[in-house]
């Protein structure tokens, strides 16, 4: 493959920070075990947050978290959630496998996580069995610093100061769990909350509950009647190797798997450009962003673990999904402000999973830490399709160029010429993760299995960058930019 970006360093186009963007829903292991261990437990933690894993989200520069759901925002009464742990009502959670949720983490816990991730905000509110009156109190409580009374019990509770929030999510999934609501009815409860949005302490970015792959009816309802009124529009896409009823296996796949689940997750580039196309129809300049604020494999749960838990293995191919998914998003970074993969810890394709006081880092998590330097850079080029192995993200950010190729085949290697505009120097920084065997996954047994390596499969010749891209591979490369 040859790519020549001579004619293309001039873009002003950002990739926004916000699409390597998280997701952590009171779901199974997400949270609780995952993240939150409480403040006495023994694994070691700051604040009821486990210090390892904390460390290690930090290390790829987790822009943003989406919370309390998913799911389970619609059904999330954040009252529950806030004052003495000991005091906290328990409730059942019905999205996900009927278990008991303590609510020992809520809004303070959720900020404190923020906090320590350094990271922004995205709140899922409940429109779907919630008030507005509960949703305003709520967004008085989490950002007011007047002498009202939320932010008065704010204080009481400990923390007197005001907290941020940037995104704000108006329902989830608002034709399903989320209220089995019709895109006429949503439009107008959705226009009839965001009315009451009080915005203490800055803008609050609104969001309201999109399609299902592509449900293109839902988008053109939805966009005509709430243009003026909403910020982003979110989509849901998940990569499966078959129909929904029949989620194929995360280890124990065969060969024709690898290229089914690739295929159906290369979907996303058709789906984000005609959900664009039909936006458009109604937002002729597009100041309605598209947020994909869930994505990524859904599989098979682990054997010997409550399904509804969607706890699932984590192999070379997750990684490869995601690899070539952040090119798409890439590719249509003029439209897309945010992204949040599913789930961020122990739920379908986290970046970590833990057992008691061990913790092993995915495939997936190395893609995001290598695509980190993509974050709110410049676009030079992008390229994702169908019919090709190679799928790749160009930009350019701190006087230096970052390339990220990705390798889709499980059996052919491809040779890559760059051509840059002026001769370049040796690259400051080459990394990859690779496999020959398309299962190879990280245990708490043999974590290493994959693992970033040094990578230098590669040539640097005047004004062009030769890279040899082995099979089942994702390569990123820093090149200092020259005058």
């Amino acid at each position: 493959m040859n790519v020549d970006i001579r004619k293309k360093v001039n873009g002003r186009t950002k990739i926004s920070k916000y699409i390597q963007g998280q997701f952590s829903e009171h779901l199974g292991r997400g949270i609780y075990e995952g993240i939150w261990v409480g403040k006495h437990s023994k694994i070691s933690n700051t604040n009821g947050m486990r210090n390892d894993v904390v460390a290690a989200l930090k290390k790829i520069n987790v822009p943003v978290l989406r919370w309390p759901g998913g799911s389970f925002a619609d059904e999330y009464h954040w009252e529950d959630g806030i004052g003495p742990n000991d005091q906290r009502r328990k409730i059942v959670n019905h999205s996900w496998g009927g278990v008991v949720e303590d609510n020992s983490f809520g809004t303070h816990e959720y900020f404190e996580l923020c906090r320590q991730l350094g990271c922004d905000s995205y709140v899922n509110v409940n429109l779907g069995s919630g008030t507005i009156r509960e949703m305003s109190d709520w967004i008085e409580y989490m950002t007011s610093s007047g002498e009202s009374t939320m932010a008065q019990l704010r204080a009481k509770n400990g923390h007197p100061a005001p907290w941020k929030v940037k995104f704000l999510g108006l329902g989830n999934e608002a034709w399903l769990g989320g209220g089995s609501m019709r895109p006429e009815y949503y439009a107008d409860v959705y226009r009839r909350f965001q009315t009451y949005i009080p915005e203490y302490n800055g803008p609050i970015y609104k969001i309201a509950s999109g399609p299902s792959v592509d449900d293109y009816h839902w988008t053109d309802i939805v966009m005509k009647n709430t243009r003026g009124y909403l910020n982003g529009l979110s989509l849901h896409h998940y990569a499966m190797t078959d129909v929904w009823e029949k989620k194929g296996e995360a280890v124990n796949f065969q060969k024709d798997e690898w290229g089914r689940l690739l295929y159906n997750a290369r979907k996303m580039d058709d789906l984000i450009a005609n959900h664009l196309t039909h936006m458009g129809q109604y937002d002729p300049n597009h100041t309605t962003d598209l947020i994909v604020d869930e994505w990524g494999t859904w599989l098979k749960a682990e054997k010997g673990t409550n399904p509804a838990f969607l706890y699932q293995q984590n192999t070379i191919r997750d990684a490869i999904v995601a690899a070539t998914t952040l090119n798409i998003f890439s590719k249509y970074a003029e439209h897309i402000k945010m992204a949040n993969i599913a789930q961020m810890v122990n739920v379908l394709q986290a970046m970590i999973i833990t057992y008691e006081d061990q913790m092993v880092l995915t495939p997936t998590y190395y893609v995001f830490d290598m695509y980190k330097y993509h974050q709110d850079a410049i676009l030079v080029d992008a390229f994702s399709n169908n019919g090709e192995d190679i799928n790749y993200t160009i930009s350019m950010k701190n006087n230096e160029y970052i390339i990220s190729v990705c390798n889709t085949s499980i059996v052919e290697e491809h040779n890559i010429t760059i051509t840059f505009g002026n001769s370049i120097q040796s690259p400051t920084y080459s990394k990859w993760i690779h496999s020959n065997i398309m299962n190879k996954h990280n245990t708490f047994d043999n974590p290493n299995n994959i693992i970033e390596e040094d990578f230098n499969h590669f040539t640097v010749k005047d004004t062009e960058l030769f890279i040899r891209s082995d099979k089942m591979s994702v390569i990123t490369i820093k090149i200092p930019i020259t005058a």
